[in-house]
């Protein structure tokens, strides 16, 4: 449904947030023309600013579990609005769920409705605490239904559900990508997220604070890695959910090491007590994201943590 100058259109919702915002630079790169949709609960505008003055780039402040709709043509209608990180989900709970029931279903029918391609932005807690390691996307996941991550894990396995049944009842065509760990620049210094949080305490000097004894594990894929695999999910005919993220595994203590290594830090490293139900392992399998979309992250961790520390310079006034 590509415009008469054969511009495609793509909607974001989430367009503001961290990976929102990468993506919506990158569609605009190959030449979409893109309308951001964003409520700017947790995902702040000044990430899209740059944006603002793009002829081919549009700002909607909405609330997605309202009604939405938009009166141009769409060919992508992509979904990552939602609360993504445990402080801001937890603080948020029921508009969490809110976002990944009655969000996904306002977008899911807007999609239907513009005869539009739909990719819903799921994560790897639908995995929960996995027995499994790495993870694989055949694996469903050992999950808390009521514990207070449940707030967020189930949304995202609901609004898979959802997207699948659109898939099979309506033949919406679907996609659903589950997102590793994720970092880089524009993420929020206080969004309580490991990394925000390493690079923060060793640019100011603070001790760096592990949970637990720094034996669990993350697999962290930078951000430019992250939204390629989602491009090419988007521009694939995979159906099924892919995994994308890095698959080299990293305990807590060899992360906070690294990242007080390469900040050049005097901070000291102390253990403080593990949150209840933290995930001890996560690690994509990403086979299906090598076979069906030549896909596999390409930015080494240490290169990823320089520019991440660097994104925090200015906000911290360092």
């Amino acid at each position: 449904m590509a415009d008469r100058d054969g511009a495609v259109t793509s909607l974001v919702a989430g367009g503001a947030g961290f990976v929102g915002s990468h993506l919506c630079e990158k569609l605009l790169a190959r030449g979409d023309r893109v309308i951001a949709v964003d409520n700017a609960a947790t995902g702040p505008l000044g990430n899209i600013e740059g944006l603002l003055r793009h002829p081919r780039f549009r700002l909607v402040v909405h609330d997605i579990t309202q009604h939405t709709w938009v009166d141009d043509g769409l060919d992508h209608v992509l979904h990552l609005a939602s609360p993504a990180s445990p402080r801001d989900y937890l603080e948020l709970p029921v508009e969490t769920m809110m976002a990944g029931s009655r969000g996904t279903h306002n977008l899911l029918a807007l999609a239907r409705a513009k005869g539009a391609r739909f990719l819903f932005a799921s994560s790897s807690e639908v995995y929960g605490d996995p027995k499994e390691n790495p993870q694989c996307e055949d694996y469903w996941g050992n999950v808390d239904p009521i514990g207070v991550r449940a707030v967020y894990d189930e949304a995202k396995r609901f609004s898979e559900a959802l997207v699948m049944e659109y898939h099979r009842t309506h033949g919406l065509d679907t996609r659903i990508v589950r997102i590793f760990n994720t970092y880089g620049p524009r993420m929020r210094a206080d969004d309580g997220r490991v990394l925000p949080n390493f690079c923060c305490q060793a640019l100011l000097g603070e001790d760096v604070t592990i949970y637990g004894d720094g034996m669990h594990t993350r697999s962290f894929c930078y951000i430019d890695d992250v939204v390629d695999g989602v491009l090419l999910l988007l521009d694939s005919e995979e159906t099924r959910p892919v995994n994308i993220g890095n698959p080299v595994e990293v305990t807590m203590n060899e992360l906070a090491r690294e990242v007080v290594e390469i900040a050049g830090s005097s901070s000291r490293i102390v253990h403080v007590p593990l949150p209840h139900h933290e995930p001890r392992v996560r690690r994509p399998d990403i086979t299906r994201a090598r076979e069906v979309l030549g896909w596999e992250p390409h930015i080494d961790r240490r290169d990823g943590i320089e520019r991440t520390l660097e994104s925090f310079r200015e906000p911290l006034h360092i």
